[in-house]
């Protein structure tokens, strides 16, 4: 039962979450009496939502949809318009977007100047598939490979980060003529039948069998794992675990590369295809490994005869601020580069870009992909090549991340649910826990406490990790230090009523 104490606190929460809503500009004004900063303006006029009813959509996800099995939020939210950084749902109220679609628009939603380039394609020409020759195509195919650096300068285009990922895993074994393939507990590849091995967290695992040679080694996780200090972390927050190492060394990293060693000595065959590692693991909370971990990590994999693949479909196309590829904060330069999500802003729009000899491994027999490179998603990602150059989007997620990341690490400082912060850029984990001595998980009951009071409060972020006790931080690349301010106001008037609620 209740306590009056926790039954009062909850309904003051739902007196001061209570926005006032309009069409067009201020949408959601000050909430009354909550104390919050009035949301950032924007002049941007949302079209009245005609779509079906909030509770016929609702009806048609239970009974007409597989989208019944995941929804965010008790009360999803129904989108009706997207602009930038913000959302705008059927009743018209505005929400300040920090999970981009899962880390998927990265300039914008509905960037005039990437929509502007979809509907002159659309008018232009479709699709074709590639057995013929259109521009795009050959025009984004350029543009991609200048951005990567030698010898990566082939492309293979497809639709989603996890066919993607199957093509590079395909193409590692096709090349070394091995099986076994290295990957790292937490991290997440794609949900399609041959990574499923790959996504190497129990809450995403089926009871079906395994692709064989999947092999995954300890997680390299500076604050959840067996070690880790304050200086791992490329990053401008460390976690709160003391650390004795001398400057320039990470004890941490030495042990989770010898665990590297040790699975490659005791159980792979003489030769592998592959290690595969994202730069920093999205899905599992935005773990961000012991700086040189990869490097070394990668060394041990050549060392096999295996190839090296980084997947960026998270953390590619300037998200990391510092670097345009998550790689590349590592000193690496993978053999295969996977990317996704961000490359389209949100249309369907994947790669693998590897080595001309490597390449060549897909003359064996015939490979094709019918929609992969089509015009209109050509069309789409050299227009966002152009914008995050033009908008400065790299710059902005440096910048604008850093700041909110010191604005996070003094929530941390401040309330003690809050572990850890961590991340680089606009690629931002916050995990929380029931006191920071034990860093025990905070359970889901109080985790979606504080999501559900973020919604309400008008922040819309993704949450992961595997106990799912992590916020996602990972919005567009064009929000600013002002959404930042309105945001940690959120998010600490959300930490304060879970701590009144449940102190």
């Amino acid at each position: 039962m209740l306590s009056i104490r926790r039954i009062f606190s909850r309904n003051l929460i739902a007196r001061t979450m209570t926005p006032t809503l309009s069409y067009g500009t201020a949408v959601y004004s000050k909430v009354s009496s909550s104390g919050l900063p009035d949301m950032p303006p924007c002049d941007f006029q949302p079209t009245p939502y005609k779509g079906p009813s909030y509770n016929e959509a609702q009806e048609i996800r239970t009974n007409n949809s597989a989208l019944n099995i995941m929804t965010y939020y008790k009360k999803p939210v129904l989108i009706n318009q997207g602009h930038m950084q913000w959302l705008f749902d059927d009743e018209g109220r505005r929400y300040l977007d920090l999970f981009a679609g899962i880390v998927t628009v990265s300039v914008g939603h509905c960037h005039p100047k990437v929509n502007a380039a979809l509907k002159e394609q659309v008018d232009l020409l479709w699709h074709t598939t590639n057995i013929y020759m259109h521009p795009r195509v050959h025009e984004y195919a350029v543009k991609l490979t200048e951005r990567l650096p030698d010898p990566l300068k082939v492309c293979f285009f497809v639709n989603s980060g996890s066919e993607a990922n199957d093509l590079a895993l395909f193409m590692a074994r096709s090349y070394t003529q091995a099986n076994d393939v290295i990957g790292l507990r937490s991290a997440y590849h794609g949900m399609i039948s041959s990574l499923v091995g790959f996504t190497a967290m129990g809450n995403w695992m089926f009871d079906v069998p395994k692709n064989s040679g999947i092999l995954n080694t300890i997680n390299a996780d500076p604050f959840r794992g067996p070690w880790g200090g304050s200086n791992c972390r490329d990053s401008p927050v460390q976690t709160i675990r003391s650390c004795d190492c001398k400057a320039g060394q990470c004890f941490a990293k030495d042990m989770y590369v010898d665990q590297v060693n040790d699975l490659l000595k005791h159980c792979t065959p003489k030769k592998i295809a592959a290690f595969i590692a994202e730069s920093v693991q999205g899905v599992a909370g935005g773990i961000q490994f012991p700086k040189g971990f990869l490097k070394e990590a990668f060394s041990l994999a050549r060392a096999k005869g295996g190839l090296c693949i980084a997947d960026e479909v998270q953390t590619g196309f300037g998200r990391m601020g510092s670097h345009f590829w998550g790689f590349e904060t590592h000193d690496v330069v993978p053999d295969i580069v996977v990317m996704a999500k961000g490359m389209g802003n949100g249309f369907p729009l994947a790669a693998v870009v590897t080595t001309p000899e490597v390449a060549k491994t897909m003359h064996q027999a015939l490979h094709f992909n019918t929609f992969g490179g089509n015009p209109m998603s050509c069309a789409v990602g050299s227009a966002v090549l152009d914008v995050l150059d033009e908008d400065g989007s790299q710059a902005n997620a440096a910048d604008v991340g850093t700041y909110m990341l010191l604005e996070l690490a003094k929530l941390r400082d401040k309330f003690e649910v809050v572990g850890d912060v961590r991340g680089k850029g606009l690629m931002i984990g916050v995990e929380f826990v029931t006191d920071k001595a034990s860093r025990k998980p905070l359970p889901a009951e109080e985790i979606n406490h504080i999501w559900e009071s973020t919604k309400d409060l008008g922040v819309l972020v993704g949450k992961g990790g595997l106990h799912g006790n992590v916020l996602r931080i990972k919005p567009p690349m064009c929000i600013t230090r002002e959404d930042v301010d309105f945001a940690i106001a959120v998010f600490q008037r959300a930490l304060e009523h879970h701590q009144n609620a449940y102190s």
